[in-house]
């Protein structure tokens, strides 16, 4: 059946955003999980869905403007959770939904029929397009040349901040890749499981792998591999059965972790 799928260029172009979100997931999910970074993950991308329909409504691509909406976000955010107010959860859960209320607002001030918005809620990896792939490719590339040749920074860095300052290098300059990383990982992979199941597909497989090993370039090796695995088997499901693909990813990421938990504390 998949020699068959393989001769349909829609489904060529799901293999490899499987395989380029897979990379995503394993690089920057490991690095959104030891930093704890979930809760600020979730509040950049539901804030990207401004970005998006302001994008709608004045007439240039709605990526582009979940782009500027992510990373601007992302840096209020990372603002919010190095202070130590104590408000801080509550404003963070105030950009989810200030950020999708913004989107309902501008698309429903955008003349004509309202755009179908499916695709960057829930994802749609059987759509992503050419163009989509070089993005989702360049991305790929950026995160390869950042962060591989610099592990040994990198982990110093996510394990021990305190003892990575005194030995005089810049946190804020890390803080700042890692903040534009990461918003621009969520909102590329948008299209593959959308707005509201993203933050799942980036933190589930570096959970899994952490389950099995301990060392933060395993963790991102093995979180490839879960990740890949985890969006092939979902693709392939979803178009055997006709269901949304995105759903089908992360109801299948669910089941896998739950096995790993239930085996991981029968050892």
């Amino acid at each position: 059946m998949i020699l068959e799928l393989l001769n349909y260029s829609f489904f060529k172009h799901a293999l490899i955003a499987s395989l380029l979100a897979s990379i995503i997931c394993g690089i920057i999910g490991t690095i959104v999980i030891e930093k704890r970074l979930v809760l600020m993950g979730g509040g950049i991308a539901h804030a990207s869905f401004g970005g998006i329909g302001l994008g709608y409504l004045l007439g240039f691509e709605p990526i582009i403007g979940a782009l500027f909406f992510a990373v601007g976000s992302g840096f209020f955010l990372n603002k919010v959770q190095e202070g130590h107010n104590s408000k801080k959860d509550a404003i963070m859960g105030m950009f989810w939904a200030t950020g999708m209320a913004l989107g309902i607002l501008f698309i429903s001030f955008t003349p004509g029929y309202p755009p179908d918005m499916t695709s960057y809620l829930f994802g749609d990896i059987l759509t992503v397009s050419k163009g989509y792939l070089n993005i989702m490719a360049g991305l790929t590339v950026v995160l390869i040349i950042v962060i591989i040749p610099f592990m040994s920074y990198w982990k110093s860095y996510l394990l021990d901040p305190e003892f990575f300052q005194v030995i005089g290098y810049n946190k804020k300059f890390f803080d700042n890749i890692l903040i534009t990383l990461v918003s621009l990982s969520i909102v590329i992979l948008i299209k593959v499981v959308g707005i509201i199941l993203v933050i799942s597909l980036l933190t589930v497989p570096p959970t899994i792998a952490k389950l099995h090993s301990k060392n933060i370039s395993g963790i991102m090796l093995l979180s490839s591999l879960i990740g890949l695995f985890l969006c092939i088997t979902g693709l392939l499901s979803s178009y055997m059965f006709n269901i949304p693909s995105g759903a089908t990813i992360i109801i299948l990421s669910a089941i896998v972790l739950v096995i790993n938990l239930v085996i991981k504390s029968k050892k």
